[in-house]
């Protein structure tokens, strides 16, 4: 534990509380007689079952008064409960306390008029009919206007653990979560809700992703691979960029999984192109720079200094038996030293890497990557500079990182809606899509919300005409490509 009056102006040192094994998610709770207790987990050995205890200490927070009393038995109905918080209201003292794993969970609360129970439970919050799986790891939040909200997150796998905000009613001295659909005490996560009234209007913001590095520190979108170091890198050694540096990863094997020099981010949707423009200057064979996408299994464009050449390679990493181990997928000779490399991810976390010297020609490279979650979080895009053997003065100058939209091909024609009308009706604009799909081996490759469907033909599938079906009932866009008929 370690206390301050400001945060920003550092922190007394570390305060050891109590020498345990296998206690996990403690919380402290002060009562409104000033008494402090810790409420935690225990997890027991063999047999995957988490029981809270509450256990008084003293009022600053320092040290623990007793070994605790345990006060449920999440075998009963709720195994795996954990990252419990505790509450008090109306005379109750309440525990909100997730259980049933954190993809397949629900959320439980538990509530007492005395603090060490017995305690009644209730599933307040559980994923029902919704798309929102497992709602885990929660607050509450009570807002300056007596709003009542909870916040929690959803496990994506390689989209990491999503932040969701549920409204909270109570009824009957029981918190009930999310929208009640059955009218029976437990809530479903909402998709779309209004805002909190937090005593004012505010505009809408979001997370920064894309960055040009003219800031002398890095934005707040940029986390390290491990705790940073300011010999990993540079804002003012040239104006406008992000230098790099081609440090050795010297405590493992020297793959990029161990590397800590990684500048990352989350994803921050579900299909995005992100773009990487860097200027590599080697100093020794083994140098290298370039962009990933980071998780247990892992998959980066990089260029590197080898000894024939400057060579562009595509790498997949994945567990082994005796660690982690990397395949190179594709290698060629650099045609220069200022490249830019580019990742397009699609629903699924999909990834597909590519390079270019003029941003206007890519080169695929590598074969198609789902992404994995890493320990505790998603997927991570990432740039970097290294080197596998020794430190090195090498370094590598990123002008700028872009993620946006999704990449999709120029079109060869797309018809105009006044067009079809004229030709064909509507039903007949439907037959004639389907066999146009058929003959030609059109697959979609995009989805987007409008009227009608489009076909899009690449020039070299020789349809010369591409036709678009306007019906009142679908209301979306079908986007195709032509896949040659030898593949």
């Amino acid at each position: 534990m370690s206390t301050t009056t400001d945060p920003y102006k550092g922190w007394a040192p570390l305060t050891h509380v109590k020498k345990t094994r296998g206690w996990i998610d403690p919380c402290p709770f002060w009562d409104d007689h000033g008494n402090a207790y810790l409420v935690r987990v225990s997890e027991k050995a063999g047999l995957g079952s988490r029981d809270p205890a509450s256990v008084p200490g003293e009022s600053d927070g320092t040290c623990l008064l007793d070994e605790g009393v345990h006060i449920f038995d999440g075998n009963l109905n709720h195994h795996t409960i954990e990252g419990a918080k505790m509450y008090k209201r109306n005379g109750y003292y309440y525990i909100f306390a997730p259980a049933g794993g954190v993809k397949t969970g629900w959320q439980t609360v538990l509530r007492s008029k005395n603090i060490y129970g017995p305690y009644e439970d209730r599933i307040v919050m559980h994923q029902g009919k919704t798309n929102v799986n497992g709602p885990h790891q929660g607050g509450w939040v009570e807002t300056q206007t007596g709003e009542h909200w909870f916040i929690h997150f959803q496990d994506r796998g390689p989209y990491g653990r999503i932040v969701h905000l549920q409204p909270m009613v109570w009824v009957d001295d029981w918190p009930v979560i999310g929208k009640d659909t059955e009218n029976c005490g437990t809530g479903e996560p909402v998709d779309v809700y209004k805002k909190p009234d937090v005593g004012g209007v505010f505009p809408v913001q979001v997370p920064e992703t894309s960055d040009d590095f003219d800031k002398n520190k890095l934005g707040l979108q940029w986390q390290w691979n491990a705790n940073p170091q300011e010999k990993w890198y540079s804002l003012t050694e040239r104006d406008g960029f992000l230098r790099l540096y081609a440090l050795n990863n010297s405590n493992e094997s020297g793959l990029l999984y161990h590397a800590p020099n990684i500048l990352t981010q989350l994803f921050q949707a579900p299909e995005f192109t992100a773009s990487a423009k860097l200027e590599f200057s080697p100093a020794q064979t083994g140098d290298k720079a370039g962009l990933v996408i980071l998780g247990d299994e892992y998959m980066y464009l990089t260029i590197e200094k080898t000894e024939e050449a400057n060579k562009v390679a595509c790498i997949y990493g994945s567990p082994s038996e005796n660690g982690y181990r990397e395949e190179v997928l594709e290698s060629r000779t650099a045609e220069s030293t200022t490249v830019i490399f580019r990742v397009d991810v699609r629903n699924g976390a999909v990834c597909s890497f590519s390079f270019s010297y003029d941003r206007e020609n890519f080169v695929n490279a590598g074969r198609d990557f789902n992404a994995t979650a890493g320990s505790w979080v998603g997927a991570k895009l990432g740039i970097f500079a290294m080197n596998t053997y020794s430190d090195s003065k090498g370094f590598a100058d990123f002008d700028w990182v872009i993620v946006g939209k999704p990449v999709v091909p120029a079109e060869d024609n797309i018809v105009s809606r006044g067009d079809i009308m004229k030709k064909y009706d509507n039903n007949y604009g439907v037959r004639m899509c389907d066999s146009v799909i058929k003959r030609h081996r059109l697959l979609p490759v995009k989805w987007s919300y409008d009227y009608g469907v489009y076909l899009r033909v690449w020039k070299k599938s020789g349809l010369k005409q591409a036709m678009k079906n306007i019906s009142g009932t679908l209301r979306t866009i079908w986007i195709f490509t032509w896949i040659p008929t030898d593949i």
